[in-house]
C-alpha cells in the first residue's frame, strides 16, 4: 500500500511525464459507477491530465474481479472490498487503494407500514419489516445489492423463508424491483443512484424511509492486476490511474460529480 506521502510525491513528480497520447488501460468496473454517469464523467477528465485512455468492461463485481484474476484487464474498480482484500492477499492484485464510496437506500410505502422510519439502523428496519410481516421485494439475483441484503438478513438471526408470504425474490434488475415493490407497496434495498435516475419516481410512491446507516455503505477500490502473473499488464499506466484517483485531483474531480438533478452520488474517500 501506498501512505498518502508517498501518493503526492509521485503525483508530483511522476505524473506530469507521463502524457503519452494514445496510451491504453483496461479497466473492468460495475454497473454502479456506469449507470450513474460516474465513469463517462471522469475517464475524460483523467485522460486530459495523463494522456491515458481508459477502456472499460461493465459487469457485477464478481465478474469483474474474475477478468482481473484472469489478467483480461489491468486494473478493477469495484465495490468488494472484503473480496477486494482477499484476493490482494492471494496475490491476484496489488496497490488497492479505496476511492470512494456510494450507498444504498430502504424504500418504503409512503405509509411506512413497519414503521421504518423511527429507525436509525438497517439492521432495525429489516427487523421491523419482518415483525410485522410488511411486504419486502428483493432482486434475488445474486447481485452486489442483493449480497448486502441478505447480509443484513443474515444479522437478523435468519434469512426470509420460501414460505414466507409477505416477501418475494424476483431475480430481476434494480429498476423492475422497484416497480414490483411500488405495484405491491413495498419495502425494497436500493441503490442510491438506481433511485435517482428514475425519472418517474415521483410517481411510484414510494420514498427513501432510512438511509445513511453505515451499514449501507458502499465502499469502492481500484487495483491492479499482479504484474507478475501476467506480464502484459501495463503496470505503468495502471498505477497512474490509482495515483489519480486517490490524489487531490482526482478526488475533487469525484466530489464535484453530480447528477442531472444535483444529487451527490459519490462521496470520495482515499486515504
Amino acid at each position: 500500500m501506498y501512505t498518502k506521502t508517498i501518493l503526492l510525491l509521485l503525483l508530483t513528480t511522476f505524473i506530469p511525464s507521463l502524457l503519452h497520447a494514445g496510451e491504453t488501460i483496461k479497466c473492468a468496473s460495475t454497473t454502479a459507477t456506469q449507470n450513474s454517469g460516474m465513469l463517462d464523467y471522469l475517464l475524460p477528465i483523467f485522460k486530459q491530465a495523463t494522456g491515458i485512455d481508459v477502456q472499460v468492461v461493465i459487469m457485477e463485481n464478481a465478474e469483474a474481479l474474475e477478468l482481473g484474476k484472469k489478467g483480461e484487464v489491468d486494473v478493477v474498480l469495484t465495490h468488494a472490498e472484503d473480496l477486494e482484500l482477499q484476493l490482494v492477499d492471494e496475490g491476484y492484485f496489488i496497490d488497492r487503494e479505496e476511492t470512494m464510496y456510494n450507498d444504498y437506500v430502504i424504500l418504503g410505502p409512503t405509509n411506512d407500514p413497519a414503521g421504518v422510519k423511527r429507525t436509525e439502523k438497517a439492521l432495525a428496519a429489516f427487523k421491523k419489516i419482518r415483525t410485522a410481516k410488511a411486504n419486502f421485494v428483493s432482486r434475488g439475483d445474486n447481485s452486489d445489492t442483493n449480497m448486502r441484503e441478505n447480509r443484513i438478513w443474515a444479522m437478523t438471526g435468519s434469512m426470509p423463508e420460501r414460505n414466507d408470504t409477505w416477501y418475494l425474490a424476483l431475480n430481476q434488475k434494480m429498476d423492475k424491483t422497484i416497480r414490483t415493490a411500488s405495484t405491491k407497496q413495498a419495502y425494497t434495498l436500493t441503490d442510491r443512484a438506481t433511485w435517482y435516475s428514475m425519472e418517474d419516481k415521483d410517481k411510484i410512491g414510494l420514498s427513501i424511509v432510512l438511509e445513511g446507516d453505515s451499514d449501507l455503505y458502499n465502499q469502492h477500490g481500484v487495483m491492479i492486476v499482479n504484474p507478475k502473473n501476467h506480464k502484459h499488464i501495463n503496470y505503468q499506466s495502471a498505477m497512474n490511474f490509482v495515483i489519480w484517483l486517490t490524489s487531490p485531483a482526482g478526488q475533487n474531480a469525484i466530489a464535484a460529480f453530480r447528477d442531472s438533478s444535483g444529487n451527490v452520488l459519490f462521496t470520495p474517500n482515499a486515504r
